[in-house]
């Protein structure tokens, strides 16, 4: 029986393949509780290294295949986040001990008031811990189901499609990279928080008198 770490990438592409990425995507793109702890840029990359065949190793996975799932993924657990978010997802956010998720859902409410739906919605798909959350809150808040479902469409399309063919392209550039996956993945990992970081030196600017 394999025993597999769904907070670990590698564990994940090791025992479902493009499987997995679909589904953890789609968890980690609006299911608030769950999804907020599960890999996704982290999962991304790696999956497009392993895209990537070699004159002595053939592709372990299929680009193709894992294109669509991301995609998927990312689109399905969108709008579900949302429809969870409208339908309930207030009293789920007030009820919520975890500081984290409130910081995110803060910081959601506040990027949706500030660059618009549109915007939002696309930007917020690279921020690792708030896309998680950006969904169900822009369901509580009521954004129009038309407006929300064409821009985290936009959104998830680019966010999933560019990480997996930038690992398909690093993959197919240098060989034997997928050797060194757990590296790469901490690589991914520190720079998926760089706009985060970015954004918390920017408020503390702002908020200085």
């Amino acid at each position: 029986m394999i025993s597999v770490n769904p907070l670990n990438s590698a564990s994940v592409l090791a025992a479902f393949g493009a499987l997995g990425v679909l589904v953890v995507i789609f968890a980690e793109s609006g299911l608030l509780v769950v999804g907020f702890f599960l890999p996704g840029d982290t999962l991304l990359f790696p999956a497009g290294v392993l895209c990537a065949g070699s004159a002595d190793r053939p592709p372990r996975l299929e680009l193709w295949q894992v294109l669509l799932c991301a995609a998927v993924g990312a689109v399905a657990g969108g709008q579900v986040g949302f429809l969870l978010g409208r339908h309930g997802g207030r009293p789920l956010l007030s009820r919520t001990s975890s500081r984290r998720v409130k910081t995110a859902a803060a910081r959601a409410e506040e990027l949706l008031a500030r660059y618009g739906y549109g915007k939002a919605l696309v930007i917020g798909r690279f921020v690792p811990l708030l896309r998680t959350v950006l969904h169900p809150v822009a369901g509580v808040l009521g954004v129009p189901t038309r407006t929300f479902t064409v821009w985290q469409t936009v959104g998830g399309v680019l966010w999933s499609q560019s990480l997996v063919l930038a690992g398909y392209t690093l993959g197919a550039s240098v060989p034997n990279i997928d050797d060194y996956l757990l590296p790469l993945v901490a690589v991914v990992l520190a720079l998926s928080f760089l706009p985060l970081l970015i954004e918390a030196r920017r408020t503390r600017h702002e908020r200085r008198p």
